[in-house]
């Protein structure tokens, strides 16, 4: 959907550059994207989740192991898991983990904590919107609500993690 509407904006004569393109991915694209469906949510939640599994690798690369980081990236590909399953049950194709275009190594290990404090912060405003949302409140999707509200809570630990981190 997202790659139609940037065709639909170069052949308007709007060219996106590619650094404009990579904010409308995970957390940061739900954030800027005004007409969220339920799939599109589900891209962003997975968007985020591998963004999320790859900054903490490369983190533990560059600094070695560190917790939380080594704690909280074996989390991460919990949910990813999650989104899979969701993935499954909508009986849609689960989307490539691309995440690697789009992260930033910190360059210090206390810049590696704020960036897993902002991370975090920006991962639970994505799902809370999402929990929100009039699509999500309706009884049929208490699936998606459920799965939303999970990821949140977990995202609310690995918060405070980073938080004692920097201290």
């Amino acid at each position: 959907m997202r790659n139609l509407f940037c065709a639909f904006l170069c052949i308007s004569g709007i060219f996106i550059s590619a650094e404009t393109a990579s904010v409308a991915w995970g957390a940061k694209g739900a954030e800027t994207d005004a007409y969220l469906t339920i799939d599109s949510m589900v891209q962003y939640a997975i968007e985020d989740e591998y963004l999320a599994h790859a900054e903490y690798e490369s983190i533990l690369k560059k600094f070695g192991s560190v917790k939380p980081f080594s704690n909280i990236i074996r989390a991460e590909l919990t949910h990813i898991g999650w989104l899979v399953d969701a993935y499954k049950f909508a009986k849609l194709p689960v989307p490539p983990d691309e995440a690697e275009k789009y992260i930033v190594i910190p360059a210090s290990l206390d810049e590696a904590f704020k960036a897993g404090v902002q991370a975090e912060i920006d991962n639970i405003a994505m799902y809370d919107s999402f929990i929100a949302s009039p699509l999500i409140i309706k009884s049929e999707n208490k699936y998606y609500r459920d799965l939303f509200t999970r990821l949140r809570d977990a995202s609310k630990n690995h918060l405070e993690a980073f938080k004692k981190g920097l201290q």
